[in-house]
């Protein structure tokens, strides 16, 4: 039997109107109100203000603090932006009122779960920290929340993926490396800007495969690959999307379905400044987490955006002064018949060093053809993708503040553009991908002027000394202009034997705690992720790789820092709310 406490005598509580009484953890709230009494959680479950407090009138229960009214019977709320109150059961006898301590309802996985799509649907900030708080806290595994935003997002913007999602599939692929507040934060924050960037878009109603009236008559993949190809070529998204479901209901593999659809991507040289090859890497890479049931929308909604997508072989600083066009549509034709090499075929004879210096030099005929003899010569085209993100890494480390703040960004759309070809070439090579390494490294060419003067690499003292605090690094990123020191206490950290573990962790704060830019997400989740792949080799470039995407990330984050943080105070507010701290009192 439950737990049961006196609340007052019958007629105390007709005088006084409402009484509060202790729960479990927390007060409850014993309101007399036209003959009857109601008991509900004395907390407001808005921002916690105590509901003994407010006022109730025609059976509605009205919390003083930001107006929230409540059914004082049920407990549920008028307001969207609040939540419904806990209510409990009453019993009067003997003129002594008792109130049961187990609530009529208590809070399930599935109403947290609705919970949150209300608060995507109505882009409430608090209602989706309050959701994903409650969600993690109860066990549910993360990659279902994801999926509750990408199943929102894919289908409430008219004009298909953009940042939101990308930042959301992100923050979903770096959750081994952050704490449970951190995954929290990551979840939350990816699920708001979802929120944020489909409120009034409209819904994207997708269309039909085309008809088949046997499925022996059902073209080919080859050959529904080939059409979807024409159809982007000339910029038409309905053609293409009709195209891509006939692939997905004919069965085509995932494989399948990426290489068709970055063949047609990489048609083009580094398309909206690398965002569109990005989008489609993390439309891919999202479905490893949520199901490939999901292909149909998350895939189709990255064709909205080809429509108007840049293609920068038209573009003047691909021509002039140095014609980069030319020489990289030779090498393609080269490509047409490359066969890449197996792993036992594969040679490591390579100076990779060398190829990384030549990316990095004034010389973009002369990375073509060096490039090109790596292939023939046996280097896997996944590897080769990898020191071409190194590379674009290396501008960002070496990025120097006396630049206008915005190129920051130019840096790290063509790092941003390497880390996805890398990770489409570790999912599927073909000659067509190929490409795409090839495009980032001449835009790694076009930013050589953003390191001249280069920044210098941090230094660490010859000094004996224990690692710092992670938290240390925080607090550092509390005050601006702090992008050198940032990367040089990274630097330090490490070669004090810091824990990497514990850094990446830290890492993710300072960008979490912060109202960041999309591109910081960008920043954060590419770094980790190939400074991860840079661990399995053992070799002087490895050490240097590794240390050169920390600079990167750190450096980055600490130039973009610090913000006003109103999105994460608002999740530190659903945190403590959930704990049951008392938000409404001085500390």
């Amino acid at each position: 039997m439950s737990e049961k406490v006196f609340a007052a005598e019958m007629d105390e509580l007709k005088d006084a109107g409402v009484k509060v009484v202790k729960g479990e953890g927390h007060a409850i709230a014993v309101i007399y109100q036209d003959d009857g009494v109601y008991a509900v959680d004395n907390r407001c479950p808005h921002l916690g203000f105590p509901l003994h407090m407010g006022s109730t009138c025609d059976g509605i229960l009205t919390c003083h603090w930001h107006h929230a009214r409540f059914d004082i019977k049920s407990g549920g709320t008028l307001d969207p932006w609040a939540d419904d109150i806990p209510t409990y059961p009453v019993e009067i006898s003997e003129n002594k009122v008792y109130v049961n301590l187990s609530p009529h309802h208590q809070q399930s996985m599935e109403q947290l779960r609705g919970r949150l799509r209300e608060g995507l649907e109505q882009n409430i900030s608090l209602v989706i920290a309050k959701a994903v708080t409650g969600l993690i806290e109860a066990g549910e595994p993360p990659a279902k929340i994801a999926r509750i935003g990408v199943e929102f997002g894919t289908k409430h913007r008219r004009n298909g993926w953009r940042s939101g999602l990308t930042i959301l599939t992100a923050m979903t692929n770096i959750l081994p490396y952050l704490d449970k507040k951190g995954r929290i934060l990551a979840l939350y924050q990816g699920l708001v800007h979802v929120a944020r960037e489909s409120a009034g878009m409209g819904t994207r109603f997708l269309l039909q495969p085309l008809p088949v009236s046997d499925k022996k008559d059902r073209p080919s993949v080859s050959q529904l690959a080939q059409w979807y190809r024409n159809n982007v070529e000339v910029r038409d998204v309905q053609g293409a999307e009709r195209v891509l479901l006939t692939a997905i209901e004919a069965g085509a593999s995932k494989e399948q379905l990426a290489d068709m659809m970055m063949t047609a991507v990489t048609d083009h040289f580094y398309m909206n400044v690398g965002h569109t090859l990005d989008f489609h890497n993390k439309a891919f890479e999202v479905l490893n987490h949520i199901g490939e049931d999901k292909k149909p929308y998350v895939l189709t909604s990255v064709l909205p955006e080809l429509a108007g997508a840049s293609r920068s072989e038209e573009s003047n600083s691909w021509q002039t002064p140095v014609n980069l066009v030319k020489p990289l549509q030779e090498a393609f034709e080269q490509l047409e018949d490359y066969d890449p090499a197996s792993e036992e075929e594969q040679k490591t004879g390579l100076d990779e060093k060398k190829l990384v210096d030549q990316l990095l030099s004034d010389s973009p005929v002369e990375t073509i053809q060096l490039m090109m003899e790596a292939l023939k010569s046996g280097i896997s085209p996944v590897r080769l993708g990898q020191l071409v993100s190194l590379a674009a890494a290396e501008r960002v480390a070496r990025f120097h503040v006396q630049n206008e703040f915005r190129d920051w960004i130019t840096v790290l759309h063509t790092f941003t553009h390497a880390h996805a070809v890398h990770e489409a070439l570790r999912r599927s090579v073909t000659p067509e991908l190929i490409r795409g390494v090839f495009h980032s490294a001449m835009s790694i060419y076009l930013d050589r002027f953003l390191n001249t003067p280069s920044a210098r690499r941090p230094v660490p003292a010859k000094r004996e000394a224990e690692a710092a605090n992670p938290e240390e690094l925080l607090n550092l990123l509390d005050r601006q202009q702090q992008t050198d020191a940032a990367a040089k206490w990274g630097m330090e950290y490490l070669h004090a034997g810091g824990d990497k573990e514990a850094l990446f962790n830290t890492l993710g704060h300072a960008l979490l705690r912060e109202d960041a830019e999309f591109h910081s997400f960008q920043m954060y989740e590419a770094g980790i992720i190939e400074h991860k792949h840079w661990e399995q080799d053992n070799s002087p470039l490895a050490d240097w790789a590794k240390e050169t995407h920390i600079i990167a990330v750190t450096r980055y984050l600490a130039a973009h820092a610090p913000t006003s943080r109103e999105l994460p105070h608002t999740a530190k507010i659903a945190m403590r709310l959930h704990q049951g701290e008392k938000l409404f009192e001085d500390n």
